[in-house]
């Protein structure tokens, strides 16, 4: 399966960035894009609502659907996932991508941006997979792709922003666990990770501003290797964590510099990866 045409992907924070960049992706296949985030109006500090990402979407060749919903939320979490299946017939792969940030030690971090983090990462993550694995397990190529990292337990990623780390984190131990749990069900659960920082309104707004961007990859190295993995065949592919590069290169792309934002050669390394600095 080299395709996505006429699989339902339910993408989480799909308005704007990564998921956006992924939903586009699979709609110039021809495949129903379920975008599940919150942003109803347009906000001046972030580009892009579901109503927008649902048009560029349909321009790109798919059928999208505007579900606004805050996955924090049982009911939203279950009423996008029933509108979905009513919408579409199924759901063929689940994309747990929306995130929440914030980059401060233990005393700087206050307890409601702690618990915002592991809300939406965490918890958000592992609702929207039990939502959606009862209609996964009806699909011929089922899979669930979590944007998070590979597990790296070096204190140094730890210790500059320990409740963020717990909770992005706590997305890949949902695929340590969950590929597992579904492998003879034959639902694949993968994690994928950029090699390099991704420019995205996070980074735009937390980690620099546009001097950072210019050191940035375009989401669309991720879009490209998210494709990749979800057109394999879900029994072969499963419990991996994986990042970009590694993906694309092994698909056979190259030449990497297509996705640089500014030079190829000043690109800044994102979290997680090697030793920690």
């Amino acid at each position: 399966m080299s395709s996505l045409a006429n699989r339902t992907l339910f993408i989480t924070g799909a308005s704007r960035g990564i998921g956006k960049a992924i939903a586009l992706r699979a709609a110039r296949d021809g495949a129903n894009i379920v975008v599940a985030a919150k942003t109803d109006k347009p906000d001046p500090r972030l580009p892009g609502t579901v109503h927008s990402a649902v048009e560029e979407i349909q321009q790109a060749g798919g059928r999208g659907l505007a579900c606004i919903t805050d996955i924090r939320s049982e009911e939203q979490v279950q009423a996008a996932i029933d509108q979905a299946v009513s919408t579409f017939g199924g759901i063929d792969i689940l994309v747990n991508n929306a995130s929440a940030i914030q980059l401060t030690g233990t005393l700087n971090t206050n307890m409601k941006r702690f618990d915002l983090m592991h809300a939406v990462n965490v918890r958000g993550t592992f609702l929207c997979s039990q939502a959606a694995l009862p209609h996964l397990m009806n699909s011929g190529n089922p899979h669930i792709l979590n944007i998070s990292p590979p597990l790296n337990l070096d204190p140094g990623w730890f210790a500059g922003h320990v409740a963020y780390t717990m909770a992005k984190y706590g997305m890949s131990m949902c695929v340590l666990g969950m590929a597992r749990e579904f492998q003879e069900a034959g639902v694949a659960v993968n994690a994928l990770w950029p090699k390099t920082a991704i420019a995205t309104a996070a980074v735009m707004n937390l980690l620099g501003g546009e001097q950072a961007i210019q050191r940035c990859r375009k989401p669309e190295i991720m879009a490209d290797a998210a494709h990749y993995v979800l057109t394999q065949p879900s029994r072969d592919c499963t419990g991996n964590f994986l990042v970009d590069e590694d993906v694309l290169l092994r698909a056979g792309v190259s030449d990497l510099s297509q996705y640089a934002v500014g030079s190829a050669d000043d690109l800044w390394p994102d979290f997680f990866l090697g030793a920690a600095p």
